[in-house]
């Protein structure tokens, strides 16, 4: 896999799923304005501690930055977190209707 063409895309994927504007994004991230922009344009790279500050920005781990397979990843966390508060009758419940559903695609 080519990282210096995908991890751009990645980024503006995750932003665009976030539903927030990459001059917004710099903004909260305490950057200029077109910080972002510069990254998904293939200008820049962020320093790792940059790149750890988009990863909480978009509520994900850098873990899941990199799974490829996970197309919404900020929703799998949340969506994690909330399983973990459930009982376990409770989550196996919602086990089986995600597998139902996943039978049905």
């Amino acid at each position: 896999m080519d990282y210096l063409s995908w991890f751009p895309e990645r980024i503006a994927e995750l932003r665009m799923q976030k539903d927030v504007s990459a001059r917004d994004m710099s903004l909260s991230l305490g950057q200029s304005a077109s910080y972002i922009n510069k990254i998904e344009n293939g200008r820049i790279l962020p320093s790792m501690a940059g790149f750890l500050y988009i990863c909480e920005y978009l509520n994900i781990t850098p873990q899941q930055f990199f799974d490829t397979d996970a197309r919404t990843p900020a929703r799998v966390r949340e969506l994690q977190r909330q399983l973990e508060r459930l009982t376990p009758a409770q989550a196996e419940h919602i086990l089986q209707v995600v597998r139902d559903l996943g039978e049905k695609n």
